[in-house]
């Protein structure tokens, strides 16, 4: 009996062990279908020949095409505040960047750091010292400035109220421009005794001031300074996860098609690649007579009659030392077209 019970455990054990053995080797088959599914998944969506997609006669040198991806380098982390890591790209790769290339990122930065730490010293004194500059931009940043000291004193309660209304004083050159701002501002000094937090002027102690100020400098002292508000690179790097596709179904179909020599200029594409609104950065114009887009080299010319076509096209128009505009009866002299810019 003894026997007979101890047989039956040890059955019941085995048999446990062989289920359980068995239901792992299906929870394995099923992951091993599902990871070997993982490399045809890369093989199929990953080209090892990226680098083929554009002949090397379209680029320039190697190694100016290294100089010019770690300059690109070089500038993001600037512009992301990563210093050290700058310092130490400059070394290692012997680029020979000087002081002028590198002091309006270190600049930035300084102020973009006070800003974060609720310090408008720096971001102020900045302004003030590029106020012309700014109200040619039609820029309010040093009146947000001010705006916010100004709400800083507010926040300090009555005990602040004489020097809030001191400070007031810098609005007055601000006051045909920002007169109904500044009149919200002088009104919420009648409930500065009860309690800002607790009156209808509540939102201007909102925390979103602060980073509605920083994105308006960075803007603003970008666009002052001639750099590019967002990182050229990461803005280059998007473009291209968006492009390349498009370019490696269009080496595929030139291939095929033997007619390599199409994309021979590294200044255009072979065809037109839709990117979106985010990275439109400047008006382009194509030519209604020879449905070309303009460059440098070719640019829009506006005629005495106000018609604007390219160059090219107004060299092929031209019949005895005369122009006829294609769009009206008008006759002009081919000198008298004006260059436009957009």
């Amino acid at each position: 009996m003894c026997f007979s019970v101890h047989h039956i455990r040890r059955y019941k054990c085995c048999r446990k062990i062989k289920d359980t053995v068995q239901k792992l080797a299906s929870d394995h088959k099923d992951i091993h279908s599902s990871v070997s599914r993982v490399g045809k998944a890369i093989d199929r969506n990953f080209d090892s020949e990226i680098c083929g997609v554009v002949s090397d006669a379209v680029w320039d040198s190697r190694e100016k095409q290294q100089q010019t991806l770690q300059m690109a380098i070089l500038e993001h982390l600037y512009q992301q505040g990563m210093l050290s890591v700058a310092e130490e790209l400059c070394q290692e790769s012997t680029l020979n960047v000087d002081l002028d290339f590198k002091q309006p990122f270190l600049e930035l930065n300084r102020i973009l750091e006070a800003l974060h730490e609720q310090d408008l010293g720096p971001a102020l004194e900045w302004a003030v010292s590029h106020r012309q500059r700014l109200l040619e931009l039609n820029s309010s940043l040093e009146f947000k400035l001010h705006r916010l000291q100004f709400i800083r004193l507010l926040a300090g309660g009555p005990e602040k109220q004489l020097e809030a209304l001191s400070y007031a004083r810098h609005f007055q050159p601000f006051a045909h421009v920002h007169q109904r701002e500044i009149q919200v501002m002088m009104g919420s000094l009648v409930y500065l005794q009860l309690g800002l937090e607790k009156s209808p002027y509540c939102h201007l102690l909102d925390n979103s001031h602060w980073a509605e100020i920083c994105e308006t400098f960075t803007r603003d002292a970008c666009s002052l300074l001639g750099l590019s508000v967002e990182s050229p690179l990461s803005v280059s790097f998007a473009s291209g996860c968006v492009a390349l596709p498009v370019l490696m179904n269009i080496k595929a179909v030139m291939e095929q098609r033997q007619c390599s020599g199409v994309w021979s200029h590294k200044d255009e594409l072979p065809i037109e690649i839709e990117l979106g609104m985010k990275c439109w950065y400047h008006s382009v114009f194509a030519c209604p007579i020879l449905r070309q887009q303009t460059s440098d080299s070719n640019p829009p010319i506006k005629l005495i009659c106000g018609h604007v076509i390219s160059r090219d096209a107004l060299n092929k128009l031209i019949n005895g030392g005369k122009l006829k505009c294609p769009y009206c009866p008008m006759e002009q002299n081919p000198a008298d077209g004006k260059r436009i810019i957009f």
